[in-house]
C-alpha cells in the first residue's frame, strides 16, 4: 500500500504484529520517506493451524516501500522479537542494529538461514545514537529475562516517540545491570510526544519479583534434593540459566545440556562472556550415567510443554538418551504462555506418574518471576515519560485495555489514549493525532521449507481431513464407447474402518457407478461436472448413514 501524498510529512505508527496478540511483535515508525521497524519476531500457532510451526508478520507494506525502509532495530534477543527476522531480511536486506547478546543470537539464525554473509549487522549500546535520513534513534537500559535488552527512542521531526521493549523494574538484578533510570527520567524531562509501552502484565497487580529471589529458591530445591535434577526454562533466559550453574557449583553437581535451542544459547552466553562456566563442569549426556545421580543436573528445554521437546521425551519416556527416574527432582522454571497451559499440565502429569518430585508453577514456588513488569512498574514507566500520546503495545486485547485504564489513572487524558489492532495507523501532524487508513497486515505461516504456501484453503482441507478422513475413488472410462473399464474402487483414510463397513462401502460403489453411467448416456464428459457430480452424490449419501463429511477425491482416467 503506497501513501497517498497528503500524508508525506505526517508521522505514522503502526504494528505488523504484536497487538491483540502475544508474540510477532514488528512495530512501525515512519515520517515521510523514512521507515523504521522496531523488532521482527514470531510466535507459535494456534490449534487450528495444523501442521503449521511457525507464523510470522505480513510484511508486505514493507516489501511495497522498500526503498523507505532505512533500517530495523531489535529490543532483546527472544523469539518474539527476533524469530521472524531471517525470513524478513530475505524480502527487504536492510541494516539491523543490536546490542551484543541480541546479535550473537541472531547471527546464529542467519547462518542457519545460510544468509549471514550479505546481511548488514550493527552493533549498538545504551549510549548509541544512529541517525536514519530524518529520523534519530538512541536507547536506555532496561531490565528484562534476558540480558541486553533496550528501550528505543526515536527522535522525529514531530517529536519524540519512545518504544519500552520488553521491560520490568528489578533493583537487585542477577548480572548486577541497572535499568537507565536516570536516562528515562531525563527523556520524560525533555518532552515524549508517544509513548508504545509493553503491557503484558498489565492484569498482575503489584511489583514482579527479582530474579535474584529465583536464585534462592533454586538453590534450595538443590539442597534439599538427594538424586538427579532436572531444570526446564526458556533457552533464551541467561540470568535463569545462570543461576542453575551457580547452584550446580555449590552443592557440586555437573551440568549436561539437551534441546537443540537450549545447547545453541548456551554456546552463545559462554562464547560472548554472559555465561559464567567452570571449565570441566559441561559434561556430554553420554556421561552423565556415569556419575552417581546426586552429582547431575539436567538443562533441559521444553518448559511450554512442547511435544517435541526434551523434557516431554523425557515424561514419556521417549528420549533416546535420558530417562527420568522416579525421585529424581523436576523443576519446571517458566509459567505457560496463553494457550499452552494443557501441555504444560500433561507433563506434570507424566512426571508425577513416573514418580518424580515436580516443582512447578512459576510464582507459587518461587522458581520464576516474570521479565515483565506488573501494574505499578507500567505506572512508573509512564510517570517517568508522561507522554503525549500513549499506545499500548505486546499484548492480548484486555492487557492493551488494562494497561490504557492504567494511563488514564496517572493523568493521560483518555482521548490521547490509543488502542489499536495490528495494521491500525495513528497519524501525528502539529502535536495532534488522529486514527488513519488501514495498513494491510495477516499472518504468514511457516510449514517446513515452505514461507507462506499454506494458506485458509490448506488449512481447511487439514482440518477437514483431522475430523472425518478422506475418501478417494478411482474410476476408468473409455473414451470410444463411454464405459465404465475399470472400478469405482474406493479407497479410505480415517473415515471408517473398511473391514467393517463393506456394506456401506459397497452400496457407495454402486451409486458412483450409476451417476456416472447416467451421465455418459447424457453425454456429459466434462471431468469437473463429472467429479462433482460423483463428489456431491457420495457425500448425501455418506452423511445420511453416517453424519460424517469425509474429504472426497474422485480420481477419473480416460483410456
Amino acid at each position: 500500500m503506497k501513501l497517498p501524498k497528503n500524508n508525506k510529512e505526517r508521522l505514522l505508527i503502526f504494528a505488523l504484529g504484536g497487538l491483540g496478540e502475544i508474540g510477532k511483535n514488528m512495530y512501525v515508525i515512519q515520517y515521510a520517506d523514512d521507515i523504521v521497524v522496531v523488532d521482527a519476531g514470531l510466535k507459535f500457532p494456534e490449534e487450528e493451524m495444523l501442521g503449521i510451526d511457525l507464523v510470522i508478520p505480513d510484511v508486505s507494506y514493507l516489501v511495497e516501500n522498500k526503498e523507505k525502509v532505512r533500517a530495523i532495530i531489535l529490543t532483546h534477543g527472544h523469539e518474539d522479537h527476533i524469530g521472524g527476522l531471517s525470513y524478513v531480511l530475505k524480502e527487504i536486506n536492510v541494516p539491523v542494529y543490536g546490542t551484543k547478546l541480541t546479535l550473537g543470537l541472531v547471527e546464529s539464525k542467519l547462518k542457519e538461514a545460510n544468509i549471514l554473509s550479505e546481511s548488514k549487522l550493527i552493533l549498538v549500546n545504551n549510549e548509541s545514537e544512529i541517525q536514519l535520513g530524518a529520523l534519530k534513534v538512541s536507547f536506555f537500559k532496561v531490565n528484562h529475562s534476558i540480558p541486553d535488552a533496550v528501550g528505543v527512542v526515536i527522535d522525529t521531526p514531530e517529536g519524540v516517540v519512545v518504544h519500552t521493549g520488553d521491560f520490568k523494574f528489578d533493583l537487585t538484578p542477577v548480572n548486577n545491570q541497572m535499568a537507565d533510570i536516570h536516562k528515562m527520567a531525563e527523556i520524560g524531562k525533555k518532552g515524549v510526544l508517544a509513548l508504545l509501552s509493553d503491557s503484558t502484565n498489565a492484569e498482575r497487580e503489584g511489583h514482579t519479583g527479582s530474579e535474584r529471589s529465583v536464585g534462592e529458591s533454586i538453590s534450595e530445591v538443590f539442597r534439599k534434593a538427594k538424586q538427579r535434577i532436572i531444570v526446564a526454562t526458556f533457552a533464551s533466559n541467561i540470568h535463569r540459566i545462570q543461576q542453575v550453574v551457580d547452584a550446580s557449583i555449590a552443592y557440586d553437581r555437573k551440568i549436561t545440556i539437551v534441546g537443540r535451542s537450549m545447547v545453541n544459547v548456551v554456546n552463545i552466553g559462554i562464547e560472548l562472556g554472559y555465561l559464567h562456566v567452570p571449565e570441566g563442569m559441561i559434561v556430554d549426556v553420554d556421561e552423565i550415567n556415569k556419575l552417581p545421580a546426586d552429582r547431575v543436573v539436567i538443562l533441559s528445554t521444553g518448559s511450554q510443554g512442547e511435544p517435541m521437546s526434551a523434557l516431554t521425551r523425557m515424561a514419556r519416556s521417549t528420549h533416546r538418551k535420558l530417562d527420568i527416574m522416579p525421585g529424581d527432582t523436576v523443576i519446571i522454571s517458566a509459567t505457560p504462555i496463553p494457550g499452552n497451559e494443557k501441555y504444560v499440565a500433561r507433563t506434570v502429569d507424566q512426571l508425577f506418574r513416573i514418580g518424580a518430585n515436580v516443582i512447578y508453577g512459576g510464582s507459587i514456588s518461587g522458581v520464576h518471576v516474570s521479565g515483565h513488569g506488573s501494574q505499578e512498574e507500567l505506572k512508573l514507566m509512564l510517570n517517568f515519560m508522561r507522554p503525549k500520546f500513549f499506545i499500548p503495545i505486546h499484548g492480548e486485547y484486555r492487557m492493551l485495555r488494562l494497561h490504557s485504564d492504567l494511563a488514564e489513572s496517572i493523568g493521560i487524558p483518555r482521548e490521547n489514549i490509543f488502542l489499536l489492532d495490528n495494521g491500525d495507523t495513528i497519524e501525528i501532524s502539529n502535536g495532534k493525532a488522529r486514527y488513519g487508513s488501514k495498513i494491510p497486515v495477516g499472518n504468514v505461516l511457516i510449514d517446513g521449507l515452505g514461507v507462506g504456501d499454506v494458506g485458509n484453503i490448506v488449512l481447511r482441507d487439514r482440518k477437514l481431513l483431522s475430523q472425518d478422513g478422506i475418501l478417494v475413488v478411482v474410476v476408468t472410462l473409455s473414451k470410444q464407447n463411454a464405459t465404465i473399464l475399470s472400478g469405482p474402487d474406493i479407497i479410505s483414510r480415517g473415515f471408517v474402518y473398511v473391514r467393517e463397513s463393506e456394506e456401506l462401502l459397497e452400496e457407495a460403489n454402486r451409486l458412483v457407478t450409476v451417476t456416472l453411467q447416467k451421465l455418459m448416456i447424457e453425454n456429459v464428459n466434462e471431468w469437473s461436472s463429472l467429479k462433482n457430480s460423483v463428489r456431491d452424490v457420495l457425500g448425501r449419501f455418506l452423511y445420511e448413514q453416517t453424519r460424517r463429511r469425509p474429504m472426497i477425491l474422485p480420481i477419473i482416467m480416460e483410456v
